[in-house]
C-alpha cells in the first residue's frame, strides 16, 4: 500500500488522526494495512473519514512524484474529489481551509508574549536561550498550537513538535548573533526527510536567515521560515500566529519559496 510499511503506517495514523490503526478492532475482517483501512473508513464518522482520506491523497502525491510514475489509476482526481464531496456535503474541508477565519486574539496574552519576547533580547546567552524557548512555548500555547512534545533546549537550538490543521511540523529555533545560513537549513531539513514523509518543519532564526543562504537551499522544500521580524510583527499587529503560519505553507506552496515576510504576506 503505496510505500508504508506497517510501522510507517501506523505512525502516519498516529500523528494525522490521534488513531491506533493497530488495535485489533480494525482488524475484523483482516489484518492486511488494506484491510484495516477499509474497515475504519466504514466504520468513523464522514468528518474523519475526510480527514483520512485528505492526509493520504497529500501522501499518494508525494508519493507518485518521488516515484516518478504514472499514475496507475484512471480519473484518480477526479473519483477522489467526488467522494470527498459526498462525504463533506460537497465542500472539501481541504479548499475551506483556503480561506481560513480570522482567530479571536487573546490581547491579554498578546501583550505578555510582547512583553516576554522584549525581556529575552536583554539577557546573557545562556539564559536568552531557555527565556525563547519559554516564549515560543507560551506563544504556540496562546494560538492553540501546544506542542506535541515539550519543547527541548539543546544549546541554543530549541526543538519541538506541533500540529497546524491535521498536518505535523517540527521546530527549530535558534537565537544566533548571525543570520542563519545554508548549512543549518539543510541540515534541518534533512531532519524533516527523515521523519515520515507527510512530516514538515517550521525555522524559527531571531537573527533572521542570509540571502545566499536561502538562495543555496533552494524552492520547493518541506520548510516554512520565521525570523525575529516576523515575530514582532506579527504580534504588533496582533495577527493570530495560525494565520500567519497557513499564509506562508499557502504561498511556499504557490512560490517555492521557504521565507515570506509577515509583512509582504499582510501588507497594511
Amino acid at each position: 500500500m503505496l510505500d508504508f510499511s506497517d510501522t510507517s503506517f501506523a505512525e502516519f495514523f498516529t500523528s494525522e488522526l490521534k488513531v491506533n490503526i493497530d488495535d485489533p478492532q480494525y482488524a475484523v475482517n483482516g489484518g492486511s494495512k488494506g484491510k484495516r483501512l477499509r474497515y475504519f473508513l466504514q466504520t468513523c464518522d464522514d468528518a474523519t473519514a475526510v480527514r483520512a482520506l485528505e492526509a493520504l491523497w497529500e501522501h499518494r502525491g508525494e508519493y507518485l512524484t518521488r516515484s516518478g510514475g504514472a499514475d496507475p489509476v484512471a480519473n484518480a482526481e477526479t473519483r477522489y474529489q467526488a467522494l470527498i464531496n459526498r462525504l463533506s456535503g460537497g465542500v472539501s474541508p481541504q479548499r475551506a481551509k483556503a480561506s481560513p477565519q480570522t482567530a479571536a486574539v487573546d490581547r491579554q496574552a498578546v501583550t505578555k508574549i510582547k512583553t516576554d519576547l522584549l525581556q529575552v533580547t536583554a539577557l546573557a546567552p545562556h539564559a536568552r536561550g531557555y527565556a525563547f524557548e519559554g516564549f515560543l512555548k507560551g506563544l504556540f500555547d496562546a494560538f492553540g498550537l501546544a506542542a506535541q512534545e515539550p519543547f527541548r533546549l539543546r544549546g541554543e537550538q530549541i526543538d519541538g513538535s506541533f500540529q497546524l490543521g491535521s498536518e505535523t511540523y517540527l521546530l527549530e529555533a535558534k537565537w544566533h548573533g548571525q543570520p542563519i545560513g545554508v548549512a543549518e537549513l539543510h541540515t534541518f531539513h534533512c531532519k524533516i526527510e527523515q521523519k515520515a514523509a507527510w512530516t514538515r518543519g517550521l525555522f524559527v532564526s531571531n537573527s533572521g536567515f542570509t540571502e545566499d543562504g536561502l538562495a543555496a537551499f533552494g524552492r520547493g522544500k518541506r520548510v516554512i521560515c520565521m525570523d525575529g521580524l516576523d515575530l514582532y510583527e506579527m504580534l504588533d499587529r496582533e495577527i493570530p500566529l495560525n494565520q500567519v503560519l497557513e499564509r506562508k505553507v499557502r504561498r511556499a506552496a504557490e512560490t517555492g519559496m521557504p521565507f515570506l515576510r509577515v509583512r509582504d504576506l499582510f501588507p497594511t
